[in-house]
């Protein structure tokens, strides 16, 4: 009788990489110890189906040998076909949904004690300097105000300095009410203008601005009235003709 040839089954080559399978490995999404897993995997199936290169397929001989053979390599090549699609299936998962992700920690504190604490530790350092100051200071008051004697000139407290100032160049409802009342209120509506969160000055261009010119219109007033005014209240300058003013 002929010897009839053992009929072997092969492993099956591993199947190519799909497109999609292709784009869910250049995702930046998925871990690093995935790909390195897969490409293990790949190389392993390349090499016959095992890690170590050895055949996946392995016949027996069987009744006396008349080439019938049993083949043992379909259990292994179907499970290493599962393990691969297994594989394949992780590389579509995200990141974010294996691997358990927590909230990090922000830079905040409690508003008590943290914050309270140093508030009042600044008002009683406050408090406590000018009580020192009054008690050893003191203080540049003139003589009792004579209805007879009107100084000249009657300037009003620095604060005050700039309505006055103003009193003298416009009608008194604008310079008192019309003037201040539209500088108060573009203050308040800057910060409706300007939504920016950031803190950084360069990104807050508006809202500094506005308020820079605010404050240089008012310390002019204040310094020009303060000191650039003489008897009757007529512009002079303080190094020619002094200084009108009691501090």
């Amino acid at each position: 009788m002929p010897d009839i040839p053992d009929e072997t089954p092969t492993a099956e080559e591993p199947p190519a990489a799909s497109s999609e399978a292709a784009e869910a490995v250049a995702r930046e999404d998925i871990p690093e110890n995935l790909l390195e897993r897969a490409h293990e995997r790949v190389a392993a199936m390349g090499d016959g189906g095992t890690g170590d290169g050895a055949p996946a397929t392995r016949s027996t001989g069987g009744n006396g040998g008349n080439g019938g053979g049993v083949s043992r390599g379909g259990t292994a090549t179907a499970v290493a076909t599962t393990s691969e699609r297994e594989e394949r299936l992780l590389a579509f998962v995200k990141a974010g949904s294996i691997q358990q992700t927590r909230a990090e920690a922000e830079g905040k504190v409690n508003t008590w004690p943290h914050l309270l604490v140093i508030e009042f530790a600044a008002i009683l350092t406050v408090c406590a300097a000018l009580i020192i100051f009054s008690a050893l200071v003191r203080a540049p008051l003139l003589s009792l105000a004579d209805p007879n004697s009107t100084p000249n000139p009657s300037k009003a407290p620095w604060y005050f300095s700039g309505l006055q100032e103003l009193l003298t160049m416009f009608h008194p409802m604008v310079a008192g009410v019309t003037i201040p009342g539209m500088g108060i209120f573009l203050l308040i509506v800057t910060p409706y203008i300007d939504k920016t969160p950031s803190q950084n000055p360069a990104d807050r261009k508006f809202a500094i601005s506005i308020f820079t010119v605010f404050l240089m219109f008012w310390a002019v007033l204040v310094i020009i009235g303060s000191f650039f005014r003489a008897k009757g209240f007529n512009f002079t300058f303080p190094w020619s003709n002094g200084i009108f003013f009691d501090l």
